[in-house]
């Protein structure tokens, strides 16, 4: 009779022959798959690691022509155009003539802390709280030091203040400062996942969305052919506007916005190139503020 011992080892010794060929079949299985997707499509198709499609979803594909400013889509086709070398010239003339050559910077500001308690929008002014982390994010684009071509604010009070605040902080002189009430606060689109204590009557998403849209299409755009220089635009809002703002910016979901979280005045920070790809750079940035100073509600 064999000690128990021996037996174990023999055991353990089996286990690990067992995982050796385990690892073995399926890293073989790996180079297969891979040399079979590799050897039928041209060029090969990464996939990744956690799903089985072998083709991305279109959703998931960028939209080069997103903004409608796609060099290619701002002039007429020729007529009988040929693929004659002077043809291609004149094609390519007029695609130089659109392209943009310089990037636009956006900066979405949340306003502070404001009054909860305020029955009418004059009421939910800011807090003291509201009014210092205003000026902390004022402080903090000063330090950063950047050419701001404009400041943007909502109309409604709590931005108003915020953008104000902002403005004196930053003592900037000459730079023009509008008021859109496009970037109110509001209902964009249902949330997906939806929360129980925030439901929204329907009829609000429709008007809320569809000014909130055209919020975005009104400030989200690669630069025009004649932009000579980069661009910085302030827009001092709201937190439901931002997120939807940059799910949209991104070609995310815009169900998805709110899975985001903003702290009041925090700084979100996006840049769209020449090409008309979209950077985010900062997502409700609030490190400037101390932490005694950070609040979302």
């Amino acid at each position: 009779m064999q000690p128990v011992h021996n037996k174990i080892q023999k055991m353990a010794t089996f286990s690990r022959i067992q995982k050796y060929a385990l690892v073995g079949f399926g890293a073989f299985s790996g180079i297969a798959l891979y040399y079979l997707n590799y050897s039928q499509s041209s060029p090969p198709i990464v996939h990744n690691s956690w799903t089985t499609a072998y083709e991305p979803p279109e959703h998931s594909k960028w939209d080069l022509n997103w903004d409608h400013r796609e060099p290619e889509a701002l002039f007429k086709p020729l007529k009988n155009a040929t693929h004659s070398p002077e043809a291609e010239n004149k094609i390519n003339e007029q695609i130089e003539k659109y392209k943009a050559k310089f990037t636009r910077h956006i900066f979405l500001i949340r306003h502070g802390q404001y009054n909860l308690e305020g029955k009418t929008d004059q009421e939910r002014a800011l807090t003291e709280l509201g009014k210092k982390q205003a000026a902390y994010t004022g402080q903090r684009l000063k330090e950063l030091d950047l050419p701001i071509t404009e400041i943007v604010r909502s109309t409604m009070t709590r931005a108003q203040e915020t953008g104000s605040i902002i403005i004196k902080t930053l003592n900037l002189s000459g730079v023009p400062v509008f008021d859109c009430p496009l970037i109110e606060e509001g209902a964009p689109i249902p949330p997906e996942p939806g929360v129980g204590h925030w439901k929204p009557e329907k009829y609000q998403f429709y008007q809320d969305g569809a000014r909130i849209e055209a919020a975005f299409r009104k400030y989200f755009y690669r630069a025009p052919a004649s932009q000579e220089k980069d661009t910085y635009t302030v827009l001092v809002c709201h937190a439901n506007v931002i997120r939807y703002f940059v799910c949209r910016a991104l070609q995310f979901p815009p169900e998805a916005w709110l899975r985001l979280s903003l702290n009041h005045a925090s700084i979100t920070w996006i840049s769209i190139t020449p090409n008309g790809h979209v950077i985010l750079r900062q997502l409700g940035d609030s490190g400037h503020m101390p932490v005694d100073s950070i609040s979302r509600r």
